[in-house]
């Protein structure tokens, strides 16, 4: 069944939630709420893996319950999901379910990239059995080992995440290397994602085929948002990472809209800097707080 152009589902979102805001949800059993792990004692489970996976469950069923108003999407990343065994992964899978059904578009956080029929598996995998809306993908196999996932936009209106420029300080060890045309490789891979979303444009003139884009690097993203106009950003390092809501003016548009800014430790932990109140309002204020900064930053408010 073909689905509305991703790119028209994620703006559409952005205007209707006033909130550019994605919830990373990359769990961690040592930072989850004492009270949720106190509820779930190691000898009620058969392994290690089923009880951090019902604590994992219990925490972000939580989180989805309460930010529904102010996160436009969540991304699941896979690591923390896989790292558990069978019963993460079948989390993972529940948690894309369930965070659809409670109106959020669901970016997996997998980072895919391989060849033949191993990307097909993969974007079988998160795509379609798991139902996710959109995946990250790793460029460097080149563009046979995107395609799988690119036909999926064209035709199932999925959306796809590529690899450009990442947040981690030691991206710059590779991506940051000048070319012969004296571009750099990261600006190479920009103008690659822009051709491959020729095919995916939406109504509103962007592409499904996103670039991810760390908001640590303010000078090169801005820089980025001219080279591609077209492409939605999705942009890590938000919060934890360092980046704030005004380093990161330069990725929107001239009207304010075409990325959507990523944080995960920031809110699923939010009650760690915030005592006296519970985890779930804790999760909430520091959501809020993120949206309306954004808002601003975007020059919508």
């Amino acid at each position: 069944m073909i689905e509305g152009n991703f790119a028209d589902r994620l703006l559409e979102a952005v205007e209707a939630k006033r909130s550019f805001v994605v919830v990373g949800l990359d769990p961690d059993y040592e930072r989850i709420p004492p009270a949720v792990r106190e509820a779930h004692p190691r000898r009620a489970y058969d392994s290690e893996g089923e009880m951090k996976a019902a604590c994992f469950d219990e925490f972000l069923t939580g989180l989805l319950d309460c930010l529904a108003d102010d996160a436009v999407a969540v991304k699941p990343q896979i690591a923390y999901f896989e790292a558990l065994g069978a019963a993460g992964y079948e989390l993972y899978e529940r948690v894309v379910r369930s965070a659809g059904a409670n109106g959020y578009l669901v970016i997996a956080d997998v980072k895919r990239g391989d060849i033949g029929s191993t990307a097909e598996a993969y974007a079988h995998a998160h795509l379609d059995a798991a139902g996710a809306d959109a995946v990250t993908v790793n460029p460097y196999f080149g563009t046979d080992s995107l395609e799988p996932f690119f036909r999926r936009s064209r035709e199932e209106g999925k959306g796809v995440f590529v690899l450009v420029k990442t947040s981690n300080p030691s991206s710059a060890e590779l991506q940051d290397l000048e070319l012969a045309t004296g571009e750099t490789l990261f600006e190479r891979v920009a103008t690659m994602v822009d051709a491959w979303g020729s095919r995916s444009r939406g109504s509103r003139g962007y592409s499904s085929i996103g670039a991810v884009v760390g908001g640590t690097h303010r000078s090169q993203g801005a820089a980025l948002r001219r080279l591609v106009p077209g492409v939605p950003f999705l942009v890590p390092g938000y919060g934890a990472q360092g980046a704030k809501a005004e380093d990161l003016a330069g990725l929107f548009d001239a009207q304010g809209t075409g990325a959507v800014v990523n944080s995960a430790r920031a809110i699923l932990y939010a009650y760690e800097k915030r005592p006296g109140i519970a985890w779930q309002d804790a999760a909430r204020s520091e959501t809020r707080e993120m949206k309306a900064a954004l808002w601003r930053a975007a020059g919508r408010g």
